[in-house]
């Protein structure tokens, strides 16, 4: 009995055989078509994100600046000069180290908030300068007081007063003499007060009150 039931089993294992190698068939079959169906997916799921990795970037847009803003750095910058030419003006009256500045919340504010500011500085840095050269020359509160002294004396304070039929000229009586003397160029009439001040100073420290023989 064992020989005609191994004949059997034989039998049975030879039938099965075609039959998995047909299954394996179809799967192997099948794979390629899901492979398609996933890469279909993936190739619409990019182009409908926007991006297709196959084609070349378009062009790339940067952000150039507008003229306003252009114009708004400008005077940034300018005010930023400025200011620090005030404050080494500054240090230099009050006799102390200049604090000078990169940044300042000006940046922040309007073109015609930064233009008045400019202005200002321009006042304010013309201002010291002026401060500067009278103290060279020597214009302390006390020669001050000389000084005006001896105007009221000579022209009543005019800056533009005449006399002596043309040869003396200005708030403290120049010739054009001394006045090129100290310094001074033209007509020391058409000066301003402030350098008229300044060159009667000069004179004054370096040959006393001799110069106005009357009203020194």
């Amino acid at each position: 009995m064992k020989a005609p039931l191994i004949a059997v089993i034989s039998v049975g294992i030879a039938a099965a055989a075609p039959a998995v190698a047909v299954s394996a068939d179809e799967n192997t079959a099948a794979r390629p078509q899901a492979d398609e169906r996933v890469s279909s997916g993936t190739v619409a799921a990019t182009t409908a994100a926007g991006t297709d990795l196959h084609q070349a970037p378009g062009p790339v847009t940067l952000e150039t600046a507008t003229k306003q803003q252009i114009r708004q750095k400008k005077l940034v910058r300018r005010f930023l000069v400025l200011r620090n030419r005030a404050n080494r003006l500054l240090a230099r009256r009050d006799h102390h180290r200049p604090r000078l500045v990169a940044t300042a919340v000006q940046a922040r504010w309007s073109s015609r908030a930064l233009r008045r500011e400019i202005k200002r500085l321009h006042r304010r840095i013309a201002h010291v300068h002026a401060q500067l050269r009278q103290r060279r020359a020597g214009l302390t509160s006390g020669v001050r007081a000389i000084l005006e002294r001896i105007a009221a004396c000579e022209s009543k304070g005019n800056p533009r007063a005449i006399g002596g039929g043309g040869a003396f000229r200005g708030k403290y009586q120049f010739s054009y003499g001394t006045w090129a003397a100290v310094g001074g160029r033209g007509d020391p009439a058409a000066a301003s007060e402030a350098e008229q001040d300044r060159r009667a100073a000069m004179l004054l420290r370096r040959s006393g009150s001799s110069p106005w023989p009357v009203c020194g």
